[in-house]
C-alpha cells in the first residue's frame, strides 16, 4: 500500500539517499529540491551540511560566486545537484539554448562554470524533474558540462546519479551510459522507455524506488519545512505536508 506524500516529499527523500557520505554540498539557485534533500541528509549523515543560496544562516561564503569554486578546487566541495534544460545518453548536460546555438529558438541563464565542476565533484546528482524526450534527449542542443576528458587529464569529479519523476538511472563512466537503477511506484520500463530519447541499460531485475516511511516523512515535514523558511517558504507551504499529516 503506497503511503500518502507529495510528489516533492517522495523525490526528496530519494535523492537524499544518493548523497552517500558526502560532507558539503552547496544548492544552487531556485534548488527548493535539493535544499530539503540536502537538509533531510543532514540528519542521516553525521557531519553533512548544505549551504543553501538565499538562507543567510545557511550560506558561509562573502563571496558566493568564487568561493564554492575554490572549495570543489581544494576538494572540499564533495556534492551537487545539477539540472539543466537538456541531459543525453553520455550524460552530457545543457543549460545554454535549445536549437541551433548560433540561432537559438530560446536562451537560458548559461553554463556558469558547470564544465568546471563536473571535473572537480566526486558525486554529481542530475536532476530533472519533468521526464520527457524533450529533456531526455539523443544529443543536447548545446554541450555545457560532459563527463568525457582528454587522456591525461586531472579528473576526480562526474555525474553518478540521473534522477527524474520518473525513475531512478545510474551512470557508468566505463561505458559512458546510463542504467536503469529503480523505477518508481506506480511507472513501468515501458513508459519510461517511451520518455527517453536515447537508450540505457535495463538490468534482468529492476527494483521499485522505495518510499518514504513514516519516520523520513515526519522528518521532512518537521524539521526540513522548517528550514526552508527562509529560502524556500512558498515552496515548503505548497509542496511538503504539515507536520501530523
Amino acid at each position: 500500500m503506497m503511503r500518502e506524500y507529495t510528489r516533492e516529499e517522495f523525490l526528496i527523500a530519494t535523492m537524499s539517499g544518493l548523497f552517500g557520505d558526502g560532507r558539503f554540498m552547496v544548492s544552487g539557485v531556485n534548488s527548493p529540491i535539493p535544499a530539503a534533500a540536502g537538509l533531510l541528509h543532514e540528519h542521516q549523515q553525521p557531519g553533512f551540511f548544505v549551504s543553501i543560496h538565499g538562507d543567510p544562516d545557511r550560506t558561509p561564503f562573502v563571496d558566493g560566486g568564487v568561493e564554492p569554486f575554490d572549495m570543489a578546487a581544494q576538494g572540499r566541495l564533495d556534492t551537487f545537484v545539477f539540472g539543466g534544460v537538456q541531459v543525453d545518453g553520455q550524460a552530457n548536460i545543457n543549460l545554454v539554448s535549445i536549437g541551433d546555438p548560433k540561432r537559438p529558438k530560446k536562451r537560458f541563464t548559461g553554463s556558469f562554470g558547470a564544465a568546471g565542476l563536473y571535473y572537480l565533484i566526486p558525486n554529481i546528482v542530475l536532476f530533472f524533474p519533468s521526464h520527457s524526450r524533450r529533456s531526455l534527449v539523443q544529443k543536447v542542443d548545446f554541450r555545457s558540462a560532459s563527463p568525457q576528458a582528454p587522456e591525461g587529464a586531472f579528473r576526480q569529479g562526474g555525474p553518478r546519479w540521473l534522477l527524474t519523476d520518473l525513475c531512478l538511472f545510474r551512470f557508468d563512466p566505463v561505458t559512458g551510459g546510463f542504467e536503469l537503477a529503480s523505477v518508481h511506484p506506480g511507472q513501468t520500463i515501458a513508459a519510461i522507455r517511451d520518455a527517453t530519447g536515447f537508450d540505457f541499460v535495463v538490468p534482468k531485475d529492476v527494483p521499485t524506488t522505495a518510499e518514504p516511511d513514516a519516520a523520513t516523512l515526519a522528518r521532512i515535514r518537521g524539521d526540513v519545512r522548517d528550514g526552508l523558511s527562509v529560502a524556500y517558504a512558498q515552496f515548503a507551504k505548497d509542496c511538503i505536508k504539515e507536520p501530523g499529516s
